[in-house]
């Protein structure tokens, strides 16, 4: 039966973002139906008399050995007398058009000439379109002999997850924390229709496999969000959780955003996919759409991109660098340093600006936060008077596990300095019960799990050359860590009987598995020496994160933009830069000439008080000034007054 035999399903542009989400889709579900490979795992067959495998084979404009796993063949540039050569030999044809518009001539032809070579065909073939909801391109696609030649145009709504492509602005921005507020161009009142790319990819699965009747088919979630709703989800799960909204005019100025991302997120369509209930029983990933699922989708893009934190903590006795190394370390990788002393003081100061700017007299969620905020102080306050100055382990927890959970150090990852500094706080900073499972496990121990340092360092020293240290530093650095002489033996001395104990820090980091990286710290071997840091790099590894360009991730996932050829890829650019500009030139344009016709108006209606005041008010006015003038009242707007009220004209 032909329904066994492999089917080979081409897919244009290969490495673009929804054409790679359909071909791994297809790829997975072959490795799942119990294939086993051969081939580099490419081809597959099934011991599952009722699943259908598939091949994929795909064109390119990636010159490079790019390797696929989830491809057969791609086809770098073919001409369209061997694309269509390919075409032929093709079960399946998908033409995804919603990355770049140029794709449209080449779906239009690719389907014209299939459908007049459909005579030449050995087996019946399907032709699936794959368009944005901007335009329902080649329409001309449905004209088709269902027994031979079936073809389909695919509505999809605006694509999410697996690294993102046009909401990736949006991620970015609040990944990054550079700004305070996610912009929101525009009013952001517009519904925004949207699909997660692997739903989509199984709306395409399933018509292969089924062909239904209808030639046109929405692939929309059940969602209803407006843009406004979609940025305010994704800036609350990666940034501060603000939003700002800005002309949206200001679009055309974001490099990140294609003329053709700028239109969809114009968009504002309440669309819904009739077919898919009807026809389709589809495993959703994200049926509610992206908002309802954000935390799902951002963990997806941390991991596709790449955008994985690095957890660090240096520890060691005191004067011995930790604070130079880990601000090394922090630079070197775009961490967030977090020291012990600044956080509790940060932390102070932002309960303090809550309770302050927060009205007393309102009743909401902001007045109840400011009633938490002023309680936590008080606790703080009467904690503080109670330890000398100073917290006590259970709320200087409490205080760096909030810190370590905020969005910023989940996203890019801390380096701790010198903290915990003794068992007990590393184990209530850091427990886990690791008999229990995820979904039975507490909040607090899920939170810990997830700030638990992947790599420690080590710092250690001779007491001779530590008290050498503390001697020839600066003053200033002598008061601000506290290391008058009497003062910093005591604490060399606390440190050193902690760590001669069996129960130190590293010993609870050993007893993790994590093994710490020992550096010893000398006259030849500074916390300044370049062989320092190259030992702490060849531990960790490379950065993960956008660089400092901020225009690629360093250590695995994705570009940004997908691999295209350099050619191609320049003229895009360009062709975009023109359109970006002459958006721009319209708007500034079009602000002058509504600045110019307003002063035209403007005077314009001035003309009757202009009139009004010359025949009426100016010559009285001035008679009333002479008049003053001759007599030299004492109270001169006295006098000018009674003189406008007994000669009003």
């Amino acid at each position: 039966m032909d329904i066994l035999r492999d089917k080979l399903v081409f897919i244009n542009d290969i490495d673009s973002f929804t054409s790679k989400c359909i071909a791994k889709c297809l790829f997975k579900h072959t490795l799942e139906a119990g294939g086993s490979s051969e081939k580099e795992g490419r081809t597959f067959k099934s011991s599952d008399s009722e699943s259908q495998n598939y091949k994929v084979v795909g064109t390119s404009s990636d010159v490079s050995e790019v390797i696929r796993p989830y491809v057969l063949k791609a086809y770098i540039r073919p001409s369209r007398e061997d694309l269509l050569q390919k075409l032929m030999e093709c079960d399946i044809i998908i033409y995804n058009i919603t990355g770049y518009p140029e794709q449209v001539d080449e779906a239009r032809w690719a389907v014209t000439a299939l459908y007049d070579n459909k005579t030449h065909f050995q087996r019946p073939k399907c032709f699936i379109l794959i368009s944005t909801v901007m335009t329902w391109a080649c329409s001309e696609a449905v004209s088709s002999d269902r027994g031979l030649f079936s073809t389909y145009v695919v509505v999809s709504g605006l694509q999410y997850g697996m690294g993102e492509q046009v909401f990736h602005l949006f991620f970015k921005i609040s990944w990054l924390g550079q700004e305070n507020e996610t912009p929101v161009f525009g009013e952001g009142n517009n519904i925004v229709p949207t699909i997660h790319v692997s739903d989509l990819a199984s709306v395409i699965k399933k018509i292969i496999e089924c062909q239904p009747k209808p030639n046109y088919l929405v692939a929309v979630d059940y969602s209803n969000n407006t843009m406004e709703d979609i940025v305010k989800a994704i800036a609350c799960a990666l940034g501060l959780g603000k939003i700002q909204k800005k002309p949206f005019e200001e679009a055309f100025l974001k490099q990140d955003l294609s003329i053709m991302d700028i239109d969809l997120l114009h968009v504002n369509l309440c669309m819904e996919g009739v077919h898919l209930k009807e026809l389709f029983s589809i495993h959703w990933l994200c049926e509610f759409g992206l908002v309802e699922n954000i935390e799902l989708v951002v963990e997806e893009y941390r991991q596709v991109r790449g955008l994985l934190p690095i957890r660090m903590c240096v520890l060691g006795p005191p004067a011995v660098g930790k604070t130079r190394v880990s601000q090394q370390i922090c630079d070197h990788y775009m961490l967030h340093h977090i020291r012990l002393n600044e956080t509790v003081s940060e932390t102070i100061l932002n309960l303090e600006c809550i309770v302050r700017n927060t009205p007393s007299e309102t009743e909401n969620e902001e007045s109840a936060a400011a009633i938490e905020a002023q309680e936590l102080l008080n606790i703080f306050k009467d904690n503080m008077e109670q330890n000398g100055g100073f917290l006590d382990d259970q709320l200087l927890v409490k205080v760096m596990t909030d810190k370590l959970t905020s969005n910023p150090c989940k996203n890019q990852g801390f380096v701790l300095d010198g903290f915990p500094k003794t068992y007990d706080q590393a184990k209530e900073l850091f427990h886990v019960d690791e008999h229990e499972p995820d979904e039975k496990a507490s909040l607090t121990s899920l939170y810990n799990k997830k700030i638990i340092p992947e790599f420690v360092v080590w710092l250690d020293a001779l007491d001779s050359y530590l008290k050498d240290r503390v001697i020839n530093i600066s003053e200033k650095l002598v008061q601000e860590h506290k290391y008058e002489q009497e003062h910093f033996l005591q604490l060399l001395a606390k440190y050193r009987e902690k760590n001669m104990e069996g129960e130190s820090v590293v010993n609870y980091f050993e007893e993790l598995d994590i093994n710490p990286l020992l550096i010893g710290i000398n006259s030849l071997n500074t916390p300044d020496n370049p062989l320092l840091m190259h030992a702490i790099c060849e531990r960790v590894g490379k950065p993960r994160n956008y660089g400092q360009s901020n225009d690629k991730v360093q250590e695995g996932g994705i570009k940004p933009t997908e691999t295209v050829n350099k050619a191609n890829k320049d003229h895009r650019e360009v062709e975009e830069a023109r359109q970006r500009s002459a958006h721009w030139e319209m708007w500034t344009q079009t602000l002058e000439e509504k600045r110019q016709w307003e002063v035209q108006q403007l005077e314009f209606t001035s003309v009757p008080m202009k009139s009004y005041l010359t025949q009426h008010i100016i010559t009285t006015v001035s008679q009333g000034l002479i008049a003053c003038g001759s007599v030299w009242p004492d109270d001169p707007i006295d006098f000018l007054a009674e003189y406008l009220i007994k000669n009003n004209p």
